[in-house]
């Protein structure tokens, strides 16, 4: 590869996005590769998401087409060549149709190897382009990418099956993992020494999904109701880094009665920082997504420190590596109580393996566009045996007991 053209997205204060190019930036320069950052123009300097769920649905398309017009300009300057890569940190990217428009009109010496990088798309049912109805479209919408596109790369081998199913057609890589920086995070908390230790954390229950019907948040205010029944000196708490808003309006509706009542602590508007500092000070991170992928929130809270539960479901269990203390049978009450009230207790044993794991994700999709075999290690797409690399956990687990 002679060059990189990275393609990230538009900043965000309440999303992982805020840090996303950093955590890149970092492993580029590490492996001393020659990027370019394609640039892109925001509508504004709000940072936040005004319509839509997962990123603001004017920004996203501004900032992606303007990014476009910068990526076509630097094409027609003849600055990118077939020993090149481009690489989109989505796989929606407005605009995107000009590259196979382009590349079948010009010599080979000016098409670049390109790569996405999948987040749901229609592959994923409880995604929000159901929600939103934008399923008919968007399917042909990835149809033409499949067709252009050197490899889409997928978080996890359950999205790898999803894709293969729907039939896409472009080389398939698993980068078994989202891309996240360590250091990074800690940095924000002024360093691996101020992760507070276990026993002086708040006996405190933290929710830090958006608050949308996929991520099933009644699933966890059922959960808080119960638990405190026994528990009474357990905080359960919602950390949003916008407004409390929904999908359903019934969710919020009840978080506020709950907080109202003393059930429930509700922070909003948070900073990156002040939601770390509020991790920082919290012994478990509880998550019972139908929809998540993996999760930034699951890194973030493993790196600071924060015992995590999750459901046995979809991604989660490659991302935990089997580890079935620190999942629980979905969607079982009886079992998400128990191994709550033993993860509220004592640090897990593995706390920092699976941000660690997922620390190495940017340098797993380097080494897919640079090394051929790393190509043979991560390619799902040959033939019909992607399903064999499902059960084995990609990292080794700490085995004593807790």
């Amino acid at each position: 590869m002679r060059k990189l053209f990275y393609c990230g997205l538009e900043s965000y204060e309440s999303r992982y996005t805020l840090q996303l190019t950093e955590w890149n930036q970092r492993v580029f320069k590490r492996r001393g590769l020659d990027v370019v950052y394609v640039p892109g123009q925001v509508l504004d300097n709000s940072k936040k998401i005004s319509v839509g769920q997962v990123l603001d649905a004017h920004g996203r398309s501004y900032f992606g087409m303007s990014q476009m017009m910068n990526l076509v300009k630097l094409m027609q300057q003849g600055e990118v060549t077939s020993a090149d890569v481009i690489y989109f940190e989505d796989m929606f990217q407005p605009g995107i149709e000009s590259l196979p428009y382009i590349m079948d009109q010009v010599p080979a010496e000016h098409r670049p190897l390109i790569y996405v990088r999948c987040l749901a798309q229609s592959i994923d049912p409880d995604d929000f382009v159901h929600v939103c109805g934008m399923q008919k479209w968007m399917g042909l919408y990835e149809k033409m990418v499949n067709e252009f596109v050197t490899g889409v790369l997928a978080t996890n081998e359950e999205m790898v099956a999803h894709m293969k199913i729907a039939g896409w057609t472009a080389p398939i890589y698993n980068i078994s993992g989202l891309a996240f920086g360590k250091d990074e995070v800690l940095e924000r908390i002024g360093g691996v020494d101020n992760v507070r230790p276990f026993a002086e954390r708040r006996r405190r229950v933290g929710f830090a999904a958006r608050f949308d019907q996929e991520k099933q948040p009644g699933f966890f205010m059922d959960l808080a109701e119960r638990f405190q029944e026994t528990n009474t000196d357990v905080v359960f708490a919602v950390f949003s880094g916008g407004p409390l808003r929904s999908n359903n309006d019934e969710y919020v509706k009840r978080a506020r009665a709950l907080a109202a009542a003393g059930k429930l602590e509700i922070h909003e508007n948070l900073s990156k920082n002040q939601y770390y500092a509020l991790v920082n000070d919290s012994r478990v991170l509880f998550n019972c997504a139908l929809q998540d992928w993996v999760s930034n929130t699951v890194s973030e809270a493993d790196t600071l420190g924060c015992n995590v539960l999750y459901p046995a479901y979809r991604s989660f269990p490659e991302t935990f590596a089997n580890d079935h203390e620190r999942m629980y049978v979905p969607w079982s009450m009886d079992d998400a109580t128990d191994k709550l009230t033993t993860l509220l207790n004592a640090p897990h044993r593995n706390i920092g393996l699976i941000s660690d794991w997922n620390n190495g994700t940017v340098d797993r999709v380097v080494d897919i566009m640079t090394l051929p075999e790393w190509d043979t290690k991560w390619h799902r797409s040959p033939n019909w045996r992607y399903r064999e690399h499902v059960a084995k956990a990609k990292y080794p687990l700490i085995k004593d007991k807790m």
